[in-house]
C-alpha cells in the first residue's frame, strides 16, 4: 500500500521511522512539507501532487492544528482516501463531519493516536461496545499534567518549578495553556464519550485545569490520604451522558495516583467485563507514531472503522455529580470546612462546580477547585 504523509514534525517523523524499518508492503510515497524544508525527494508543498495521485490510498495526518488540517481531511475522504489522523484537536472539533464523509465515499477514517498516545485506546472501547454499553470511562489522559503533578508530590516542590521542570525535559511546551488548562484532554474526552456513547459529544463541557495548583494544596489532600490528578471522564444512562475535565483528588493507594512521570492510564467500565484500564506511554514520537501505524496496518488488512452515532444519547449535566473541596483566600458563605482556606460542597454537578469556582475567582484570582475521587 502506498501513503502519503502530511506533516513530518515529531509524530510525522516516528510514523517514517516505523513504516521504514517495521512495516513491509507500507511505503510511504509522498510527504507533505513546507516549502523551505522539501529535503526528502518524495516531499512536496502541493497537497494536490496527493490528491491526485490514484496510487496513494491512504493520507496520514501529522499535522496538528484546526485548519488546514480540516481542510485536507475532507478532501482526502472525497478523494476517495482512507485518513488515519493523530490530530485530537481536529478530530474532536469535526468527528462527526469526518464520519459522515468517509462513510458517503466508501472509505475509513482511523484515529487510535488521538487520544492516549501508544495506548490501545479508541480499539480497547471499539471491542467493549461490541457486547457491553459503556457506562463510563475515567483517566489521565495528559502525560505533560501527570508529570507536574507528579514531580509536585514527590519533590515537594511548587507548580512553577515542575512546570519548568517539565520544559526543560520536553513534556511542557514554552506555552503549557492547553494541557495546564485541560483543551487537550478536553479534546481526548470529547473523542472518547463520541465512540463510547455512539453520540456526536458536545465541546462546551465544563473544563477546569491544574493553573493554580499549588504545593500547599498538594500538602492539604494528602492529610487526607488523596493526590490531585488531572482526569477527563464521562458516564451514560438511560440515553443521557454527561462528560468534565477537572482535577480531582484520589485516594493515594488508587491506581491513577500512583501513575508516574508522563504516563498516562484510563478506565472504561461495561456491563459484562467490567472495568477496563489501559496503561502506558500517552505521547511522545514512537509510541504515537506506533499507533498512527497500527492504523495503517489495519487499513492495509481491510479492516474498516466507521462511526455512525446513532444512539441519540442526549447531555445531561445533572448525571455527573460529585463532592468538590474549593480552595481560596476569599471568604465563602458556603459549604462546610474541609481544611484550612477549604470548603467543601456535596453533590455538584461538574457545571455547578465550574461556575463556582468562576465566581470565587473574581476575589481571588488563584482559587482552585478539585472533585473528590
Amino acid at each position: 500500500m502506498d501513503i502519503a504523509i502530511l506533516g513530518y514534525g515529531t509524530v510525522g517523523k516516528g510514523v517514517g521511522e516505523i513504516i521504514a524499518s517495521k512495516t513491509p508492503g507500507i511505503s510511504v510515497k509522498r510527504i507533505l512539507e513546507l516549502p523551505d524544508r522539501l529535503t526528502d525527494p518524495r516531499m512536496t508543498s502541493d497537497y494536490g501532487d496527493i490528491l491526485s495521485d490514484g496510487a496513494i490510498e491512504l493520507v496520514v495526518e501529522c499535522m496538528g492544528g484546526i485548519e488546514p488540517a480540516h481542510t485536507f481531511i475532507c478532501q482526502a475522504l472525497s478523494a476517495g482516501k482512507h485518513v488515519v489522523t493523530s490530530n485530537k484537536a481536529v478530530v474532536a472539533a469535526h468527528f462527526a463531519e469526518f464520519a459522515q464523509l468517509a462513510a458517503d465515499n466508501g472509505v475509513s477514517l482511523y484515529i487510535e493516536a488521538s487520544v492516549g498516545g501508544g495506548i490501545p485506546w479508541i480499539a480497547g472501547i471499539d471491542k467493549a461496545r461490541r457486547t457491553d454499553t459503556i457506562s463510563s470511562f475515567m483517566g489521565i489522559m495528559n502525560g505533560t499534567t501527570n508529570y507536574i503533578v507528579y514531580s509536585m508530590d514527590k519533590a515537594g516542590i511548587d507548580f512553577a518549578d515542575a512546570l519548568r521542570d517539565a520544559q526543560e525535559k520536553g513534556y511542557a511546551e514554552r506555552d503549557p495553556s492547553a494541557d495546564i488548562d485541560g483543551i487537550d484532554v478536553a479534546n481526548k474526552t470529547i473523542i472518547t464519550a463520541s465512540i463510547a456513547f455512539d453520540c456526536p459529544c458536545v465541546r462546551d463541557l465544563p473544563v477546569t485545569g491544574i493553573r493554580n495548583l499549588s504545593k500547599r494544596d498538594m500538602e492539604l489532600f494528602a492529610k487526607h490520604g488523596l493526590i490531585v490528578k488531572l482526569i477527563g471522564r464521562g458516564v451514560q444512562d438511560a440515553g443521557r451522558y454527561a462528560v468534565a475535565v477537572e482535577p480531582m483528588a484520589m485516594e493515594t493507594s488508587s491506581l491513577e495516583a500512583n501513575v508516574p512521570a508522563n504516563f498516562n492510564l484510563v478506565t472504561l467500565v461495561g456491563d459484562t467485563v467490567g472495568e477496563l484500564k489501559f496503561y502506558g506511554q500517552g505521547a511522545g514520537m514512537l509510541p504515537t507514531g506506533n499507533a498512527v501505524v497500527q492504523d495503517v496496518l489495519d487499513c492495509a488488512e481491510g479492516i474498516r472503522r466507521s462511526y455512525d452515532f446513532s444512539s441519540g444519547c442526549t447531555y445531561d449535566p445533572d448525571l455527573l455529580r460529585s463532592d468538590y473541596v474549593l480552595r481560596t483566600t476569599a471568604s465563602v458563605d458556603a459549604g462546610e470546612p474541609y481544611d484550612e482556606g477549604m470548603r467543601l460542597f456535596r453533590g455538584l454537578t461538574a457545571v455547578e462546580a465550574k461556575e463556582l469556582l468562576a465566581a470565587t475567582i473574581e476575589n481571588d484570582p488563584a482559587a482552585i477547585i478539585v472533585a473528590l475521587g
